[in-house]
């Protein structure tokens, strides 16, 4: 569900968007990586969205995240859509201890990772299928990394269905290459297609735009 890492020879693996149970064998692996300001060791593995290393532009999602004045003390529930491993939603469980941090992706093996490395950092992160999130939930916050690869209407269907369920006065931070159509996609956001929001570019760094949707109403 994350775009795939924008590095010119990387090969990305159709399994992890549209396969429950990715056929590649599950060989998993520990990764250090820096989450919420420390340096953390997780589980990965083939088959799942980045596994050998933290994506770029999930790299540029996440200082937006961490630098965010007063997230600790809110409450209410958040959403990292297509999760992978789960870099974005372990990072909001560690820096906001009062919210409900859901994990949503399409593989059950990445959902798997997401618990274990959950487990391993001492957080709560409830990952799920997405036909498994109640329906009437609404999110205070939405973070992805979304599946541009997948095609324009298949992705756009994809933030239909989860953008309007954006509680009043909510935001979804999206993190989007520029070569692969951030642009085009800001443009589409703020024609209308979500009323009562409004879209707007947030960041720019090393090739990525961060696109910002608030709920008004």
């Amino acid at each position: 569900m994350p775009a795939p890492d924008p590095q010119p020879d990387a090969q990305p693996d159709p399994q992890h968007y549209f396969t429950a149970q990715p056929a590649s064998a599950d060989e998993r692996r520990e990764l250090t990586v820096r989450l919420a300001g420390r340096d953390v060791t997780v589980t990965t593995a083939r088959g799942v969205f980045s596994g050998d290393r933290l994506d770029k532009g999930t790299a540029v999602l996440l200082p937006v995240l961490e630098e965010d004045p007063g997230a600790a003390d809110r409450a209410g529930d958040v959403l990292d859509l297509g999760c992978g491993w789960g870099p974005v939603a372990l990072s909001l469980a560690l820096l906001r201890p009062r919210q409900v941090v859901h994990a949503v992706d399409v593989n059950e093996r990445a959902l798997d990772l997401v618990r274990r490395n959950a487990e391993r950092l001492g957080v709560e992160v409830r990952a799920s299928l997405p036909e498994a999130v109640d329906p009437a939930l609404r999110f205070a916050e939405v973070w992805s990394n979304p599946p541009i690869r997948i095609g324009k209407e298949a992705l756009h269907e994809l933030l239909l269905q989860w953008l309007p369920r954006l509680a009043p006065g909510g935001r979804a931070h999206l993190v989007v290459q520029k070569n692969l159509g951030a642009d085009s996609l800001q443009t589409w956001l703020a024609s209308g297609v979500l009323p009562g929001t409004r879209t707007e570019r947030t960041k720019t760094s090393k090739g990525f735009r961060v696109l910002t949707v608030s709920r008004e109403d």
